[in-house]
């Protein structure tokens, strides 16, 4: 007997809500993702769309309600069962050894060797996580109720906050949990979501956080939980408190380790100790992985590991005596700023550096830290001489928090950023709406050497093998290359050379070659690897030049359109705009790289050593549709002169020089408002207008001539079609099969559609196939792709 629709989508819920909660643990408690976002939102998607459709198919621990109703009035108050009390601190101190430096510790461990008789005693070990600590209550195995420690008599009610970190499980795994079970832990920011919070908010001019600890409370305490939801939280237990109806183990190690088999989250970095000596030695270790933690710790705890050693210890005041944490030092301090300089970066960004007076922060000397960008530096308003919190976290250099503008001198001036490059000259450029400035210099600046080098030769663009970042650090350390024309001068000698004087530099010279014997073979490999690729197509030489918003898409439309280098690097950006999917952005960019003289040299020195393009053309004569002077005059930017009015200019005087001869009289005859006449007469006033006008009109026209006379040329074989690659090719690439179907005109998507024309199978085909025979699209296999393009290609 088949089942009945309402049996299947109780099905599919269940199933879903079990893949979604097993990602959650994967991910949050094993650290061992099994599906990609992707999936997982996908899958959170279908059971919202399910639940909508089936209310009564919703359960209250379902997913789907990790994002709640906002919160009026402020939080609610939850008194604790049990107290959530505060730590005693020990910290580091004067002295020659372990016993003085760290006499807190020792005082504390030996208290209870004494009250509880016992040599070495043992104790559960912990880092000390930067957040805010939170208690979670399970009834019957549901999440019911979260709140805040508070004094730790009372906190605050943050369900529905809580219920959109996703590290929290809403149901707990397993079955043999108690009927009532309090865990506590820490809801922290980690590292990377921190640095990805703060970014954002730099690129939209919003307020960044001034740590995750900060990001971590706040978040929390937000009255939309939709906010919170937005801030991505992660969550560790460390303790346990009001257990009812179950037992737990009987040490708290053992008790970390139930709560992992439950579903939470633990650090990694518990472990057990034994005396003093073991706690030192676990202090040290966790000390120096600090910065190679994912999160922010300020220290360690050391808890005494069995229950009924706990409870003999008790407490003293409101913190417990069998329990202490051992603080690191802090990660912020004051200082002053004695210069604001430039640090141009591999990329070419442009990054304000406050150079400090040297501070210790967390056990390092402190000399510089990082002000992000000039938008932060105005936000801050950081200027030479402030005084300045300075915060170190993590293995990312230091930044200023905050400005103390109490103690700032008198007669400072707000910092503003140069106009030039500090390192080649070139200059410094903002686009639109973007926080960073970046260096223009692009090939000569010597800041950006090594990135322009790798990409110049990976694998999308020139594809020379073996020319690597170990390589390219070498080859521009000992000074052999500057410019990737430099690469096509190599030697030899040079490569071998380079070799020898990177291992004598790194004290890693083999045996054989202190015994004489050099091998050569992979010097000439590389040789032969830079001579292969001066044969190239010229969308993956201008991918190569690293031109920013040049991908290798992009690339391929210039190419497309244009035809040539020659006529792509003379192009001005109000040409350049009217070519399909480039904006504004991106013309100014193409047109601003090969502005730069410096740039255009060493395109100049790359074609003089011998690098060549298969697929050079002329410009495509759909460019006559394209291009007219109303095109150039909508870039202008005058009032009052919209689409309509130009397009009439462009009619009856089709050059800059036609239209400002003709003059306001003619233009208001040929049929423009006098409103618009007037304003594009007081444009066309200023030289500083029509200088770049008319350069763009004379490289028009240079364009439009260029194009063939006998516009009969045929189109692409496979213009306006849509194909989809799947599985493995035997005879080529799949990088390849691609690049040679585009160049017969034809689309190569990632999914496919209705609109896909044939889908090329190979083998181990996946869902792209399923899809295509779902929807009637041709499948053809290799042999056929094969036959195609020796068809078209072989009368190339």
């Amino acid at each position: 007997m088949s089942k009945s629709p309402a049996h299947d989508w109780r099905d599919r819920a269940a199933e879903l809500r079990e893949k979604i909660e097993r990602a959650n643990h994967q991910y949050h408690v094993l650290d061992d993702p099994e599906i990609t976002d992707a999936e997982y939102d996908q899958a959170i998607r279908e059971l919202e769309a399910l639940e909508e459709a089936h209310p009564e198919l919703a359960t209250p621990d379902s997913p789907t309600r990790r994002v709640g109703a906002r919160a009026h009035g402020g939080f609610a108050e939850v008194r604790h069962v049990i107290p959530m009390l505060s730590l005693s601190n020990a910290f580091e101190q004067e002295g020659d050894n372990d016993r003085e430096r760290f006499r807190e510790v020792a005082e504390f461990e030996r208290r209870i060797e004494q009250s509880l008789d016992r040599r070495s005693p043992v104790f559960s070990v912990e880092p000390k996580l930067d957040g805010l600590a939170i208690s979670l209550r399970y009834e019957d195995g549901v999440f019911v109720q979260g709140a805040t420690r508070g004094d730790g008599e009372t906190g605050e009610d943050v369900t529905a906050n809580l219920r959109t970190v996703r590290a929290i499980p809403l149901r707990l795994r397993g079955t043999d949990w108690p009927s009532v079970l309090e865990v506590r832990g820490e809801v922290i920011m980690l590292r990377k979501d921190f640095e990805a919070f703060n970014e954002r908010a730099r690129t939209h001019g919003d307020k960044p956080l001034a740590n995750p600890r900060n990001g971590a409370a706040g978040s929390l305490r937000q009255l939309d939980p939709a906010i919170t939801a937005r801030r991505k939280l992660s969550f560790y237990a460390y303790a346990v408190g009001d257990v009812q109806g179950g037992e737990l183990p009987q040490t708290h190690s053992r008790t970390l380790a139930k709560l992992r088999e439950w579903g939470f989250p633990v650090s990694p970095e518990v472990d057990t100790a034994k005396g003093f000596d073991g706690l030192i030695a676990y202090y040290r270790r966790i000390g120096e992985k600090r910065d190679r933690l994912p999160y922010d710790i300020d220290g360690v705890v050391y808890k005494l590991d069995d229950y009924e050693g706990q409870r003999a210890m008790g407490f003293v005041s409101r913190a417990p005596r069998w329990a202490i944490a051992h603080k690191f030092p802090a990660q912020e301090q004051t200082t002053t700023v004695e210069a604001i300089e430039i640090n141009i970066g591999r990329t070419g960004a442009a990054t304000p550096l406050a150079r400090l007076k040297p501070v210790q922060v967390a056990g390092v000397t402190v000399s510089n830290a990082t002000l992000h960008n000039a938008d932060q530096v105005a936000r801050l308003d950081v200027r030479v001489g402030d005084t300045v919190i300075v915060r170190r976290a993590g293995d990312v250099i230091p930044e200023v928090v905050r400005v103390m503008p109490e103690l700032r001198p008198p007669h400072t001036k707000p910092w503003h950023m140069p106009s030039h490059c500090p390192v080649c000259g070139s200059a410094l450029l903002r686009e639109e709406g973007e926080a960073a400035w970046r260096c223009s210099g692009g090939l000569i600046c010597a800041a950006q050497r090594k990135e322009a080098l790798i990409h110049f030769a990976a694998r999308r663009a020139m594809d020379i093998e073996g020319i690597g970042e170990r390589f390219v650090d070498a080859l521009v350390d000992f000074g052999y290359v500057h410019t990737p024309a430099d690469l096509y001068k190599l030697t030899l000698d040079d490569f071998l050379e380079m070799k020898r004087r990177a291992d004598d530099r790194d004290g890693t010279t083999p045996e054989t070659v202190k015994q004489g014997k050099v091998a050569t073979k992979w010097a000439e490999n590389l040789i032969d690897a830079i001579e292969a690729s001066k044969h190239a197509t010229l969308p993956r030489f201008l991918f190569g030049l690293g031109i920013m918003h040049i991908g290798e898409s992009t690339a391929k439309t210039l190419v497309a359109w244009l035809g040539s280098l020659a006529v792509i690097r003379r192009m001005p950006a109000a040409v350049l705009r009217v070519l399909p999917d480039i904006g504004n952005e991106v013309a100014m960019s193409i047109a601003g790289f090969f502005a730069q003289e410096g740039n255009q040299k060493v395109v100049d020195d790359l074609l003089a050593s011998g690098i060549r393009f298969s697929d050079e053309g002329h410009p495509s004569p759909k460019l006559r549709q394209r291009l007219n002077l109303a095109v150039l005059l909508d870039t202008a930017g005058v009032n009052k002169l919209g689409p309509k009015s130009t397009k009439l200019l462009a009619e009856h005087f089709p050059t800059i020089d036609k239209l400002i001869a003709a003059g306001p009289a003619h233009w208001v005859t040929a049929g423009l408002p006098s409103a618009a006449a007037t304003n594009l007469e007081a444009f066309l006033s200023h030289d500083k207008n029509v200088a770049p006008l008319r350069a763009a009109d004379i490289a028009m026209h240079e364009l439009l001539d260029a194009i063939p006379k006998s516009s009969s040329a045929s189109a692409a074989p496979l213009e306006g079609q849509t194909v989809v690659l799947t599985g493995t090719l035997s005879s080529l690439s799949r990088d390849e099969a691609k690049e040679r179907l585009e160049a017969l005109g034809a689309k190569v998507a990632g999914s496919v559609s209705k609109k896909t024309q044939f889908v090329v199978a190979g083998e181990a085909a996946g869902s792209k196939l399923d899809k295509a025979q779902e929807l009637g699209v041709d499948v053809w296999d290799e042999a056929q792709l094969l036959a195609l393009l020796a068809k078209h290609e072989g009368g190339a």
